[in-house]
């Protein structure tokens, strides 16, 4: 079982993601955060689950349905005991 590493702009993230939803509706963030929370949790078991980016330094995605969309995680397993969660965002966000 792998454990998992939060880079500190993906912790970043996900409190970006849960104040977005928690002035609109705060039991709605709280779901989000745990479907968040519970993607990353898949990784420990199964690190290979999310998408191959075509990159040199072997990233993945884990897409996470929520509602209408999807939360993504992007990140990279570290060594065989340890996949680092590098940045999160919504579908729906423009990333430009």
């Amino acid at each position: 079982m792998s454990k998992i590493k939060w880079l500190p702009e993906a912790l970043a993230d996900v409190e970006r993601l849960h104040a977005f939803l928690k002035d609109k509706n705060p039991q709605a963030a709280a779901r989000a955060a745990r479907a968040i929370l519970e993607g990353a949790d898949l990784l420990k078991t199964s690190p290979s689950i999310g998408r191959p980016m075509q990159d040199d330094i072997e990233r993945r995605e884990l897409f996470i349905s929520f509602a209408a969309g999807a939360y993504v995680l992007r990140y990279r397993q570290e060594d065989e005991n340890t996949v680092v969660i590098i940045r999160v965002w919504h579908s729906r966000e423009n990333k430009e």
